[in-house]
């Protein structure tokens, strides 16, 4: 028995190796009776990287090959607000393609947009197709019924795939990474409180902590939308929130009741200790304008490093890893912060809710089988590893004796080579990376081969695993589960105004109020803010969330 076969039969054994699809196109099934000729050729719109032709990608090929057909794309770049706003033209131009392959952290159709779209019948429902051409997909659901619920509409179609990506330190977004060169510098230990955080903010202030003579640090930076969450937690829960309004971030769970956050005292008294820190120059004022090439050349100015901490998901986005002074190395993760609500930390659903495989009324039969035998391929193991990293024995291999797995409870797997220079960019065309994520369970992500020594950039994802496992020992209690629940047609369009107003109110009150433009002490300003969040639909927002959420048991 080879090593490959050796691998493959302990994978079955921990349930996570799925039946390899019939590779035959064809095979019935389909809620439609499809209006596309059936000429061979599939057209299929999708998200691409600068790097990256999907036409001539050699993953395209090789499909093209197993399944007999011609895959042609129509493609639309990795840039979130033009890849949206490409889909919503091709869709409303009534020429739109067999099928769509999307990036969930791109854009992917919402749960709104599937039940309007199936309605319409400009997309078909998947049911039949999936139990007659996806047996990869069928074992991965029994393996994960989360990844089938969140496919699900209530009433029991599937109108499109969402992929199901247990990223293990996406879930915790908001994590305060602090320079622990500066710590032994100002002789502090890691904040443990809102105060002891003031205290040691205070001292990379003052106490010159880089050695240079000047004041030019800056205690903490970042993003509204983490640095928040993670000061706000100690008081009230806060989940992490995006720039677009889109996650109802607003909202949290008390007991089975679902409650509108800023409408609480507590949420009062979180943004006046963030008002304190900014007031006293501690939190970075360029923390509510600042994009993410900001930020990273912040960490990466030239000279002394200048950056005390920031709140993001990974150092990477503050900071180039590898750098030569190593000042990479000094950013070490702090545990949530422990007050007067306890210590929760913000978690998201890392399988956004939607879909990024729908198949339109455009495919015939034949051709919407064969879709769907193409993803069902991705799910299995051995052709996940190819379809999303490329060639084994460049992109990846299995494991050697002695390797150790990402999550050391795990049997190891695979082992991801990080590709760079030269080597990259020849193989920037070999497969199909994140559109092919479609079954990323915890065992596959936690088994692949990781270094143990944190700070080597081919150990990275170690570095990200361990720090956020105090996070997760802190996971809330009140986190409202938007991912799991569809609502209505009818409620959508009324839903989706509310939600907008709402969420960019609190992000434009939240900032007014930790930068003074609006007065936090102020009894008046605060009963202007909670005026505002009635006029603009909260208890309509609130309404229609409570109702879904009762509707899903």
């Amino acid at each position: 028995m080879t090593r490959r076969h050796r691998i493959a039969a302990a994978t079955i054994a921990t349930g996570l190796a799925l039946t390899i699809a019939a590779c035959a196109p064809g095979g019935g099934g389909g809620g439609g009776d499809g209006g596309g000729e059936d000429d061979g050729v599939i057209t299929i719109y999708s998200q691409q990287g600068p790097e990256s032709d999907l036409n001539t990608n050699e993953l395209t090929l090789l499909l093209e090959e197993e399944f007999d057909v011609d895959l042609q794309f129509e493609t639309t770049t990795w840039d979130a607000g033009a890849a949206s706003e490409s889909r919503q033209i091709t869709l409303a131009s009534g020429d739109y393609p067999d099928a769509f392959l999307l990036i969930p952290w791109v854009d992917q159709f919402t749960p709104a947009e599937l039940l309007k779209l199936g309605d319409q019948g400009v997309i078909r429902p998947l049911n039949d197709l999936l139990t007659e051409n996806a047996p990869n997909l069928q074992a991965a659901w029994e393996q994960t019924p989360e990844w089938e619920q969140l496919s699900t509409a209530p009433d029991g179609t599937v109108w499109g795939l969402p992929q199901w990506n247990d990223c293990f330190h996406c879930t915790y977004p908001s994590k305060l990474w602090m320079n622990s060169a500066w710590l032994d510098a100002v002789g502090m230990e890691q904040p443990t409180t809102p105060e002891e955080l003031r205290a040691v903010l205070t001292a990379f202030k003052e106490d010159d902590p880089n050695g240079n003579g000047q004041a030019d640090e800056i205690p903490m930076t970042g993003f509204s939308s983490s640095v928040l969450p993670y000061l706000m937690n100690p008081f009230v829960y806060m989940a992490s929130p995006t720039d677009d309004g889109v996650i109802p971030a607003s909202l949290a769970l008390d007991g089975d009741t679902v409650t509108l956050q800023p409408t609480l005292d507590a949420w009062r008294e979180g943004l006046t200790y963030v008002h304190a820190l900014y007031e006293d120059g501690l939190l970075d004022e360029s923390t509510f304008t600042q994009n993410q090439d900001a930020l990273l050349a912040t960490g990466d100015v030239a000279g002394d490093p200048i950056l005390g901490s920031t709140v993001v998901g990974h150092p990477g986005v503050f900071v180039t890893i590898g750098q030569e002074d190593g000042r990479d190395r000094n950013y070490d993760p702090v545990p949530p912060l422990t007050g007067p609500n306890g210590s929760p930390a913000s978690e998201m659903l890392s399988s956004v809710v939607g879909a990024s495989f729908a198949i339109t009324s455009n495919a015939s039969d034949e051709e919407a089988a064969t879709l769907v035998q193409i993803v069902d391929w991705m799910i299995d193991y051995d052709n996940h590893l190819r379809a999303e990293f490329g060639e084994e024995g460049v992109a990846w291999d299995y494991p050697e004796e002695g390797d150790v797995a990402l999550d050391e409870s795990l049997d190891p797997l695979f082992v991801r080579h990080r590709l760079s220079g030269a080597e990259a960019t020849e193989n920037s065309n070999v497969a199909w990376g994140p559109i092919a994520q479609y079954y990323g369970d915890e065992v596959f992500r936690g088994s692949q081969v990781v270094g143990e020594d944190i700070y080597e950039l081919a150990s990275y994802e170690r570095r990200l695993f361990e720090a956020t496992e105090p996070y997760a020992e802190n996971s809330p209690d009140a986190a409202f589960p938007y991912w799991n629940l569809w609502i209505p047609a009818e409620s959508s369009a009324e839903l989706s105004t509310a939600q907008t107003n709402v969420e960019n109110l609190v992000l434009q009150a939240d900032a007014e109020f930790i930068t003074g433009v609006r007065d936090i002490d102020s009894d008046a300003d605060w009963q202007e803010f909670q005026d505002a969040l009635v006029a603009n639909g909260s208890e309509q927002y609130l309404q229609i969330y409570q109702e879904a959420y009762d509707a899903a048991g």
